[in-house]
């Protein structure tokens, strides 16, 4: 069978996708996209969408373009809008623009789009073909595919161990089990996320900050803390960092069968708020809980070259009886960061 792409176009494409990835900090509540346009196999320009209220990638690689996009081909990672939202619909300046084709990655989701996009654009006579390393395209915007098409945002669960899966030392201590280079690591994951999700129990342990401290991040994520009963004290240090706590109590979300917050609750309420990517960083009872819950789309696992000992504390408070009954994980990405090994995992559900 002959491959449907050339290396070209898989070649432009891949710059697209590299394109989107620079807005992953910065695009929040919208998809990261980024679009190239050739003229043959010469690429004429480039763009990508910074951030949410400002053009799309493909008005600044049409701008960048000029005259050069009429009969030009358009690489674009995501369907093209079709709709008036905070800007105009790209789908409208691609026919405006001249443009004769357009292969987009990954469909858009979102029911505002959802093939009207590309119908458009082939009304207008553009040939349109979609798939091209559209495994690619999706995962750069795991978050927004979340959304839109189950209602609650894609959540990721860190967690910091010694090699015998101990977060703490038995009287407590855990500061620092991973090295700076791990924590680093965090540091990125952080500014990628649009909430970064923590309990009272562990702001009260630890008085952490959670904000993303890093020199050329601009935007800091919502902090949402689960705090059912107003533990937490004004005083405490996340308060006085730069962006928005958003503090969760009895009062604005339904507490569970067993007295807690409930975290579909939780999930549904960050959804209305438009939040893409959740990163996790709590103690070992918010984190069993989601585990049971099957609310886990992302293990995050960084392990350190130590042993904590058997009066350690646990990763997750899970009451497994059975092997049967354990949860599974595939690994998707297995890597050393620093002295520490960074495991990526992802559930294995059934169909």
């Amino acid at each position: 069978m002959t491959e449907r792409w050339t290396a070209f176009e898989h070649a432009a494409m891949g710059r697209a996708l590299e394109l989107a990835a620079q807005g992953r900090t910065s695009t929040q509540p919208n998809p990261r996209v980024g679009c190239v346009i050739a003229q043959g196999e010469q690429i004429v320009s480039e763009g990508w969408h910074q951030r949410s209220g400002e053009p799309h990638a493909e008005v600044f690689a049409l701008r960048a373009a000029g005259e050069r996009a009429r009969g030009a081909t358009a690489f674009v990672t995501l369907e093209p809008c079709n709709h008036h939202g905070r800007t105009p619909p790209c789908s409208e300046a691609l026919i405006a623009a001249g443009i004769a084709r357009v292969i987009y990655s990954s469909g858009d989701p979102n029911p505002r789009v959802d093939g009207s996009g590309a119908a458009r654009l082939r009304e207008a006579g553009i040939v349109v073909e979609q798939g091209l390393r559209a495994i690619e395209g999706e995962e750069l915007n795991l978050g927004f595919f979340s959304r839109m098409r189950r209602q609650r945002p894609w959540l990721r669960l860190k967690m910091a161990a010694s090699l015998d899966g101990r977060t703490a030392t038995a009287s407590g201590e855990s500061q620092w089990i991973t090295s700076e280079a791990a924590r680093a690591d965090v540091q990125r994951w952080r500014a990628e996320s649009a909430a970064i999700l923590s309990t009272s129990a562990t702001v009260l342990a630890d008085d952490p900050r959670l904000s993303v401290r890093l020199p050329d991040v601009s935007r800091q994520p919502l902090r949402v803390l689960l705090d059912r009963e107003g533990k937490i004290p004004s005083h405490a240090r996340l308060f006085a960092e730069p962006g928005e706590v958003l503090q969760l109590t009895s009062k604005e979300i339904a507490l569970d069968a067993s007295g807690r917050l409930s975290l579909p609750a939780v999930l549904a309420a960050l959804n209305a708020r438009e939040i893409n990517e959740v990163w996790t960083e709590a103690g070992a009872t918010l984190a069993g809980s989601l585990i049971t819950a099957d609310l886990v789309d992302e293990l995050v696992v960084y392990l350190a070259p130590m042993l904590l000992g058997s009066e350690g504390r646990p990763l997750a408070a899970l009451q497994i009886g059975r092997l049967l009954d354990a949860s599974r994980w595939q690994t998707t990405d297995l890597r050393q960061i620093g002295p520490d090994i960074r495991i990526m995992l992802r559930p294995l559900r059934s169909a």
